[in-house]
Order: structure tokens, then C-alpha cells, then sequence
């Protein structure tokens, strides 16, 4: 048998969710922080007050436009990070 690697090839690459300004109603967006992460209300606040967070990582792109619309409508800032490819050498 050869040896060697193999690259998956997906068709959604993985996104990140990160939340850069919680806004003025810090709450709402510890809220919307807890539902997305399970976290409990605790982590979720201080999640949500040290920013720049990633709140979700590895998600489908799909999925991360909704959290980002959630947190958005909560009143915070929010953006969707593609991860970088990883680094595959070659043989």
C-alpha cells in the first residue's frame, strides 16, 4: 500500500462567529450568547464582555449568518470569519 495523504474537499468551508462590540444592551446579548453556546449565564457575560470573542467556531456558513443576525438584532456588532485552509504539504 502507498503511503500518503488524502485532502477533503468540502463544499462549506468552516466559519467562526465573532463578536467584536456588545452594544449598549448588554443583556440582549449575553442572552442571545447563551442560546447559541449553551453556556451558562455566568460565562456567557463574561464571553460577551471580552471582545474581541469567538463565540462559535467551525460552523457551517449557513449557520453562522443566522448567529450573526441574532446577535446583531440584539444590539451587538458581529462578523463571520472563514478559517483559513490548513496546511497540507506536499510529498
Amino acid at each position: 500500500m502507498a503511503d500518503g495523504c488524502f485532502l477533503l474537499v468540502c463544499d462549506d468551508v468552516p466559519h467562526d462567529v465573532v463578536l467584536t462590540d456588545p452594544g449598549v444592551r448588554v443583556m440582549d446579548v449575553v442572552q442571545v450568547v447563551r442560546r447559541l453556546t449553551g453556556l451558562s449565564l455566568w460565562r456567557s457575560k463574561v464571553l460577551a464582555t471580552q471582545v474581541p470573542a469567538v463565540v462559535l467556531t467551525c460552523v457551517p456558513e449557513e449557520d453562522a449568518a443566522a448567529a450573526v443576525s441574532a446577535l446583531r438584532d440584539a444590539g451587538a456588532q458581529a462578523e463571520t470569519r472563514e478559517q483559513p485552509e490548513p496546511y497540507v504539504p506536499r510529498l
